[in-house]
């Protein structure tokens, strides 16, 4: 995933270190999203938990939310260094869930 920002960005002569911090972040964020995905596919959108009374209340997930402005993120990155999603290899249901 990275190396394919990377590729990108040298087709565009964009090799200062600005240029690479901001792929860094790029892959930060994906790999936030990842975990976030995960959070979700494990409690759902909304989940029981105890709070401080010891009362089982549900909860929002926070990480519909997170996962929202983390790829709103994500996108804005990939458009301000004018790049397109990268495409990486295999067909793996798990990238698209």
């Amino acid at each position: 995933m990275k190396e394919s920002l990377m590729q990108q960005l040298r087709l565009q002569g964009k090799t200062a270190d600005f240029y690479t911090e901001l792929a860094n972040d790029y892959m930060y964020y994906w790999k936030l999203k990842r975990k976030l995905i995960a959070d979700i596919k494990e409690k759902g959108i909304r989940y029981k938990a105890v709070n401080g009374n010891g009362i089982s209340v549900e909860k929002e997930n926070e990480s519909v939310m997170n996962l929202q402005k983390t790829t709103v993120t994500m996108l804005k990155i990939l458009k301000d260094l004018n790049l397109q999603e990268p495409m990486h290899e295999g067909n793996d249901e798990k990238d698209y869930c």
